[in-house]
């Protein structure tokens, strides 16, 4: 499982410290999954890493507010809301690489989400999950499972990966899989790390 190389990241992460120079920088050294080391900036600015869900199962989706899948926000906070308390925690990356369906800036993005859907799940900054650009941490889930015919690219908005408690990804579901149909399948990963 030693497919994402270590200096891959901790390039990432010294690059991600280097543009916060007030903030103590404390790098997770888990020999499990490299998940954890990946920094994040959530929806406010503030600047984390996923160890900050070690050991609960994530279901990582890359979202957009002006999308024909969008309503999906409603399924992905029902998920959340059901099963936050076995250790669920769905994190949500919007993302405008597909038909500039999130043109907004981070505080638009709070404010539709938490108007239209209500949603109390993290979401963090906008970001790329494909191309030269492409955020490490989709560089790595895309290369620990691929997509349909074995393709390594997102193909469209809500594509979503569901890691269990030990950051190991379980599968990738595309957009037109909804998050009702996921309920068995988060409550089985559930279940395992019970």
């Amino acid at each position: 499982m030693r497919s994402f190389p270590r200096l891959y990241r901790t390039l990432a992460v010294y690059e991600w410290a280097l543009d916060t120079p007030t903030m103590e920088v404390a790098v997770a050294h888990n020999e499990d999954s490299p998940i954890y080391e990946f920094p994040v900036k959530t929806l406010d600015g503030r600047r984390t890493t996923l160890g900050e869900f070690r050991g609960k199962v994530m279901l990582i989706v890359n979202v957009a507010s002006q999308c024909g899948f969008t309503p999906q926000y409603e399924g992905l906070e029902a998920l959340y809301r059901k099963y936050k308390d076995r250790g669920l925690v769905v994190l949500g990356f919007p993302c405008n690489q597909f038909g500039g369906q999130e043109p907004g800036n981070e505080d638009e993005i709070r404010q539709f989400c938490k108007g239209k859907y209500d949603i109390t799940f993290p979401l963090f900054s906008k970001l790329d999950v494909n191309g030269k650009n492409a955020d490490p941490l989709y560089v790595w889930l895309k290369s620990q499972k691929k997509g349909i015919l074995g393709t390594e690219s997102i193909k469209w908005n809500f594509t979503k990966f569901l890691v269990n408690s030990k950051g190991e990804v379980l599968d990738r579901y595309g957009s037109n899989v909804t998050p009702k149909e996921l309920d068995t399948i988060v409550d089985g990963a559930l279940q395992s790390t019970a």
